[in-house]
């Protein structure tokens, strides 16, 4: 392969690189990779196209594209986005996923970035919230960082067994050798078993992960947890679906000292798995040690509203020892997305949307159990998704429904674990009646 057909570089210039480094070919390069993990031959690629027939491809592609009606859940939701968002995302002014390093003089992503903090704010129950982070998982990690600051390196977390199973994997990634433990408590009956908690208590707790929603879709009772945590200075991080907020009680309300989750419900598409972004909100005493950025708003030397990164407590831009955190970004463009949904929306119509999902979810769940052979796994509370108990296995189901065009939901064995027979189903404000009453009836044929 010539691989001059894809570098700017001339063979000259690639060999007066090679002789400045010492060595005789571009393989050379390459010695210290073993030879069977190297690829072989040339890509069977197709031969390359005109522009016209570029077009043309993608022309066939997309009329050979077969949408299909999502019932898809478990942390990422098929929601309804106002045309507003695309078009805010996309223009030019805005179209990065990086806060620029002459933040200063970029004015109106810094303003979009304290407004979406500001709506944060007011959803979490919190007085602080940041510039965003990757997403939910990453925010639910260092969330429990923050923690560990806040009680001096107390080595235990304790976990909810019915966090997020992306986000229990990369807490267990992130905290790997660092000697903090992770507890996880019991589960019982699809929602945590708080009597778990007694075993953990004690002076080298830093804190307690939950999520509510649950990753069952199954509302948890926090009461009395914030007070009993607070005896023994342990924070309590609740992680929760931002769209839930409309109806549930904030994190703050609750007494979380930190709330997390993912705003990929606010004006992001499941496109595949992401992206998302992350949310984290804090009590003001813990300010100084979240991660990440904070956009703070002030007046400029003509006495202007301004925007500036207040903080920036991370190793780029103060010493390694005392940084929170070594993220490297936020999600700029993903927390724009965010923004400009819930300025369309409003306060209101937060509220409206997440009563629909509710409603929307339980019509679906009711016809299904009184009109097929499945059942309700769990008999509690649930925001938009809930677990089906099936007669036969979930994937089997799935993958007849797939063949209808329906995406029937998340086989629980292949999300974390779980029974083979159970799946995972969500219900957003987007599902039709005439939709769900199809699924009732594909569901039924399946598994009669």
């Amino acid at each position: 392969m010539n691989i001059f057909s894809y570098l700017p570089h001339t063979p000259e210039d690639v060999a007066r690189m090679l002789g400045v480094i010492g060595v005789e070919s571009l393989e050379d390069l390459f010695a210290d990779i073993p030879q069977e993990l190297r690829a072989s031959g040339v890509p069977d690629l197709p031969p390359g196209l005109c522009e016209t027939g570029v077009y043309r491809e993608f022309e066939r592609l997309r009329k050979a594209d077969r949408t299909c009606v999502s019932f898809l859940g478990a942390g990422c939701y098929d929601h309804l986005i106002p045309s507003i968002v695309p078009f805010v995302t996309g223009r030019t002014e805005f179209a990065t996923s990086y806060t620029p390093y002459q933040a200063e003089a970029s004015q109106g992503m810094l303003q979009a970035i304290y407004e979406y903090q500001t709506m944060i704010t007011l959803l979490a129950g919190l007085p602080v919230a940041n510039a965003s982070l990757y997403d939910g998982a990453t925010a639910a990690a260092e969330a429990c960082a923050m923690a560990r600051n806040a009680n001096k390196g107390a080595g235990v977390i304790g976990v909810s067994p019915l966090v997020h199973p992306h986000a229990l994997a990369v807490l267990e990634t992130f905290f790997s050798g660092s000697g903090a433990e992770i507890a996880r408590l019991p589960e019982s009956e699809g929602t945590t078993d708080w009597s778990g908690l007694a075993r953990i208590e004690g002076g080298d707790l830093a804190c307690l992960l939950v999520q509510s929603p649950n990753r069952y879709g199954i509302v948890e009772d926090l009461t009395g947890l914030a007070a009993r945590l607070g005896r023994t200075g342990a924070l309590l991080i609740v992680s929760a679906n931002p769209m839930s907020l409309g109806i549930l009680k904030s994190p703050g309300e609750w007494g979380a000292d930190i709330a997390v989750g993912d705003g990929q419900p606010f004006g992001l598409g499941q496109n595949f798995g992401g992206p998302g972004v992350g949310y984290i909100a804090a009590a003001r005493s813990l300010m100084r040690l979240m991660p990440g950025r904070i956009v703070g708003e002030t007046v400029d030397s003509e006495g202007a509203r301004a925007f500036v990164l207040t903080l920036q407590a991370r190793e780029q831009h103060i010493r390694r020892e005392r940084a929170t955190s070594n993220i490297c970004t936020n999600q700029a463009l993903a927390a724009l997305a965010v923004a400009a949904y819930l300025t369309v929306v409003g306060r209101e119509g937060v509220r409206r949307i997440a009563g629909q999902n509710v409603h929307k979810a339980h019509y679906l769940a009711g016809r299904i159990a009184a009109e097929t052979p499945a059942r309700l796994a769990y008999e509690r509370p649930y925001f938009n998704e809930f677990v089906l108990d099936l007669p036969c296995p979930a994937r089997k189901a799935a993958d007849a429904l797939l063949g209808e065009g329906v995406l029937a939901g998340v086989p629980l064995d292949e999300f974390g674990g779980g029974d083979p027979n159970r799946m995972l189903v969500a219900v957003t404000e987007k599902r039709t009646r005439a939709e769900m009453d199809r699924y009732v009836d594909l569901i039924r044929k399946v598994i009669a």
